[in-house]
């Protein structure tokens, strides 16, 4: 399972919710929440959708999206 700390938290800067995001991600509310719980998980198209809507540079990816559960996580 992936740790989305990281994500969870600059969602909430730059939407404010979890429910304004799901939104702009032009995805169904309860289908984010699985992701973030690690019931689904993204697929290539909703990361790059991801990371454009919350201003991700690429070269971060892996530390919004790939850091496994129980890893250090280091926020910029």
């Amino acid at each position: 399972m992936f740790n989305y700390q990281i994500l969870k938290s600059r969602i909430i800067t730059v939407f404010g919710s979890q429910k304004n995001f799901a939104k702009a991600m032009r995805i169904n509310e309860s289908t984010l929440s699985k992701k973030m719980n690690g019931v689904s998980f993204f697929d290539q198209d909703e990361i790059d959708s991801a990371i454009s809507l919350l201003g991700i540079p690429r070269e971060q990816i892996v530390e919004y999206f790939f850091t496994k559960e129980g890893a250090p996580v280091y926020s910029h």
